[in-house]
């Protein structure tokens, strides 16, 4: 008989096995969840160095370091096209881009529910690895903990991310001025009702599919123009309409709105119409908003449209003077409405 080895662990059963409260001891098995599946996966020169934080290289760009931190619960965890693990990291890199900073790490923190199939936390984490090295940034360092069964929901993840602002860009949701240009990447709304959609089993005729995407290479395109860009968003909880008013207040201007040029597509305005939602207010995880001096819009407007994430890039309206910070929109019967904050939630659980 062969003697079986000392200390011999049974490897994950990635098809059949489940995520238990030994997963989250600080024992064995934590130790056995972190390498056979978040090292495997997330494996870079950082991360490889085993402590509880990482040493990072010394910055030769320059510049001034950038972080934003991120929470993600959407549910349910997979959905047409993508699922929690590649929006943990998409949201985390766009939050830093729109800064016009250059994304170069992640943290990640992983709550996970006892029960989650190891299948489903793999495919996550393979997900998530994928985007990570698209949008060529590293997960560091991380940390994972265990809740017992019903005190979660499968999984939440949480990043952190960090990068560098090159010297001289300043983007603020504060320098929006009147006469300035809004401009916008895409089609609004398809993230919030693909989620939906999901969720409620909805069966349209056409798919809609979430628009999560990391967005810095179409940032990167649009800043080489040299071009006076004031201020950059991810419209995401609460939507375009939402991040516009914030920017107004920030800013203490008002804007207006032409909803004729406001792209929405076809399946999602159908959606929203079915379940008496407006689309203003529909979460984006893959789209960006630019307010952008006068005199350069068009420029950066050609820049959008040469890269992939703003092909649809279009014109939706413009800043003006407003002591009341009013973001208005002109609407398709000729008249004019008040386009307001977000009261209450109106798809709770999209990211």
């Amino acid at each position: 008989m062969t003697k079986v080895r000392e200390n011999y662990v049974r490897p994950l059963d990635l098809k059949q096995g489940r995520v238990d409260m030994t997963h989250g001891s600080g024992g064995r098995a934590m130790a056995q969840l972190i390498e056979e599946l978040f090292a495997k996966h997330l494996d870079n020169e950082f991360l490889r160095q085993g402590n509880d934080g990482s040493v990072l290289p010394p910055l030769t760009l320059g510049g001034r370091l950038v972080m934003s931190c991120d929470g993600h619960v959407v549910s349910p965890l997979f959905f047409p096209g993508g699922d929690i693990g590649c929006l943990s990291v998409h949201g985390t890199v766009n939050d830093v881009a729109v800064m016009g900073a250059k994304p170069l790490y992640l943290a990640a923190s992983f709550i996970l529910e006892e029960g989650l199939p190891l299948a489903d936390l793999a495919k996550i984490v393979e997900s998530m690895a994928k985007a990570a090295k698209e949008a060529g940034v590293a997960v560091v360092t991380g940390d994972t903990k265990v809740v017992e069964a019903g005190k979660a929901d499968g999984v939440f993840i949480s990043t952190t991310g960090v990068g560098v602002l090159p010297d001289g860009v300043a983007l603020s949701g504060d320098r929006a001025r009147p006469g300035d240009v809004i401009l916008l990447s895409g089609t609004i709304g398809d993230h919030g009702m693909a989620i939906m959609a999901q969720r409620e089993s909805l069966g349209f005729s056409a798919p809609i599919v979430s628009d999560t995407a990391a967005l810095h290479g179409l940032i990167e395109a649009m800043l080489a123009t040299g071009a006076d860009i004031r201020c950059l968003r991810d419209p995401t909880r609460g939507g375009l309409a939402t991040t516009l008013n914030e920017i107004a207040r920030q800013s203490g201007v008002g804007m207006m709105l032409d909803e004729a040029a406001i792209p929405v597509n076809p399946e999602v305005a159908a959606a929203c119409e079915f379940l008496g939602l407006d689309p203003l207010y529909v979460a984006n995880e893959g789209k960006l908003i630019a307010i952008v001096a006068e005199g350069d819009a068009d420029k950066v407007l050609a820049a959008m449209r040469t890269h992939p994430q703003g092909a649809r890039a279009v014109r939706i309206g413009r800043v003006h003077e407003d002591a009341h910070h009013f973001v208005q929109m002109t609407t398709g019967f000729g008249g004019r409405r008040i386009v307001d904050w977000l009261t209450g939630e109106q798809l709770p659980r999209i990211c």
